[in-house]
């Protein structure tokens, strides 16, 4: 089937969501067209609401000082609390298991501190041998800071493959479980895009007393990652991607209900993950509050949760239902597009739209990737380039459209004719 301009837009006029798109700023060019933003799932765009959102905390920074933590018009003592339980709903989880603090890789030591417990039999980790580059070099130092050096196990594609095969990610398991205590893995992979099944691995790991965890980074607003069944003992993401926060924004953390009342776990405490009731009495020994906010070590960054707060306004009133089913339509017809050029561009991604968020990772096969990314960057397209070869591109529900995407392939396609 031969698409059209026409048929694009058609598709944006028949999507219940397509206003959504207007609470976000989109990049303007020099010449005052917007940017075909196709990067939000390296960096989210700004929801309109978020200035609102931080000047409210400006404002009653300057007019109240500190009595802004308990007469602000929104506490800041309190304020993390306000994201909590729109922030479960966005992974599927309960309110006691997920909390806003801190950023991915942070959070991640802070987790591996109470969940990666190496035995002399039973210390390795195993992670994606394409993971994000931050949490190999976690693992790694936490392997070292152990006295295990040589603990890494890595999940590799077979020879002349990208994705991993599942039976492949269950062998390992199976074969090397008695000695694994930890499996830590992307979903989805950074890289790649794929999706891992979750509740599998989690069952597969547990039966071999495994601790499983998984950095969601590119999951969290983007998957349904149903986090509370899939009975994962933990999880982190960062909230600058899908969920618009702004660059450097705090993360989320994900602790199984089950853990909640395990005091005995080690963990690096902080008088913020001290009993409330008791947390300015100052003098008493470490009391955690129940569940993952027991976690906590400061006092939060009230400006950088005003924004994550901004966003998650806006998930909660559109619902992850609704995002879910227009991203899998919205990158279904990016594909669809991309068969139009398919002698020169390569879908790396799972071709299942089960195993996939909506980001699409494009091999150009003639091996000038790279070019191709820069000219495509001149012509008004904002995507993301990894090396060492792939061109990472995410329609976004919330604000990218149709007819952005028939034009993103279009200037690609053009590109490709201009140089091949």
């Amino acid at each position: 089937m031969k698409h059209s301009l026409d048929e694009a837009k058609q598709l944006d006029a028949n999507d219940p969501i397509r206003n959504y798109r207007e609470q976000f700023h989109i990049p303007q060019q020099d010449n005052g067209e917007s940017f075909i933003y196709m990067c939000g799932n390296s960096l989210g765009l700004q929801p309109k609401t978020t200035a609102t959102y931080i000047d409210q905390e400006l404002k009653d920074w300057k007019n109240l000082g500190v009595e802004g933590h308990m007469h602000a018009e929104n506490p800041w003592l309190p304020y993390h609390e306000f994201l909590t339980e729109k922030m479960a709903k966005v992974v599927g989880a309960k309110p006691i298991e997920v909390v806003v603090m801190n950023t991915l890789s942070v959070n991640l030591h802070l987790l591996m501190a109470s969940f990666y417990r190496p035995t002399k039999e039973q210390y390795k980790i195993l992670i994606e041998s394409d993971a994000f580059p931050s949490d190999k070099y976690a693992v790694e130092s936490q392997l070292k800071f152990h006295g295990y050096a040589d603990g890494l196990i890595e999940l590799t594609p077979r020879k002349g493959e990208v994705l991993l095969r599942e039976e492949d990610i269950e062998r390992t398991i199976e074969k090397e479980g008695a000695t694994i205590a930890l499996i830590l893995l992307g979903c989805p992979n950074y890289y790649t895009g794929q999706v891992f099944d979750l509740k599998r691995i989690t069952a597969l790991g547990h039966a071999k007393g495994c601790v499983v965890g998984f950095d969601l980074a590119h999951g969290a607003g983007n998957l349904d990652l149903k986090l509370h069944d899939s009975n994962a003992d933990f999880a982190a993401w960062c909230t600058y991607k899908y969920l618009n926060s702004g660059p450097g924004s705090v993360g989320g953390c994900f602790i199984h209900e089950r853990h909640a009342h395990a005091f005995d776990l080690p963990r690096f405490a902080g008088w913020w993950g001290h009993n409330k009731e008791t947390r300015f009495g100052m003098r008493d020994a470490f009391d955690p509050i129940p569940g993952a906010e027991g976690w906590q070590l400061s006092n939060p960054p009230i400006l950088s949760l005003a924004a994550i707060r901004a966003s998650l306004v806006i998930f909660d009133e559109v619902g992850m239902p609704a995002l879910l089913e227009k991203s899998k339509k919205l990158t279904d017809y990016l594909e669809s597009l991309l068969q139009e050029i398919s002698d020169h561009v390569s879908i790396i991604s799972p071709k299942d739209s089960e195993k996939r968020g909506c980001q699409l990772s494009l091999q150009i096969t003639s091996g000038h990737g790279k070019m191709i990314f820069d000219k495509i960057t001149e012509k008004g397209v904002i995507a993301d380039w990894r090396e060492p070869d792939v061109i990472r591109v995410a329609p976004i529900p919330l604000y990218n459209s149709y007819e952005d995407v028939f034009r993103f392939v279009a200037i690609l396609k053009a590109t490709l004719n201009q140089s091949v």
